[in-house]
């Protein structure tokens, strides 16, 4: 897996984007609008300007984390390539089934689907993929404290 896309750049999107890229992954950082893109981005940036100043990372860490992000407002363009797509999006029922319909529509057949939601069931989420989950599910943890259930075409964990 060396691709991961992340829809949705706010709080949580661009968290999940920052910690993909700084562990060495090209990330796909898609979003509706380009301004969304920008201030996301500038969050990553201020985030890595703060773990310099604290000697946590060099500024060729910086460099290296932002130059692994790729920005899209186009989900088409954003997911094509992707091995995980993980959805930030703003927690509505409405989006979210959209969101994953098109996921399952543009992905690639071997993407793992996950989402960052807290409070819309996974399988009302799953149902709407031509995806088949099984009955295994697990949380996972992600450095950027983050939990996501994930969907692929042969799992549901």
């Amino acid at each position: 897996m060396k691709n991961v896309a992340v829809i949705g750049s706010g709080t949580m999107g661009n968290g999940i984007a920052h910690t993909f890229a700084q562990s060495g992954y090209n990330v796909q950082l898609i979003d509706i609008s380009q301004d969304a893109l920008d201030r996301g981005m500038a969050t990553i940036a201020k985030n890595l300007d703060r773990m310099v100043s604290k000697e946590k990372i060099t500024e060729a860490d910086k460099a290296e984390t932002l130059a692994n992000i790729t920005t899209y407002t186009s989900m088409k363009e954003g997911v094509a390539q992707a091995s995980l797509v993980v959805e930030a999006a703003t927690e509505n029922l409405t989006l979210k089934l959209k969101i994953f319909k098109d996921l399952d529509a543009l992905c690639p057949e071997n993407a793992i689907l996950a989402t960052n939601t807290s409070s819309i069931s996974i399988t009302q989420i799953a149902a709407v993929t031509s995806r088949e989950p099984t009955t295994n599910h697990e949380p996972m943890s992600l450095p950027a404290n983050f939990h996501f259930l994930a969907v692929n075409s042969s799992m549901f964990f």
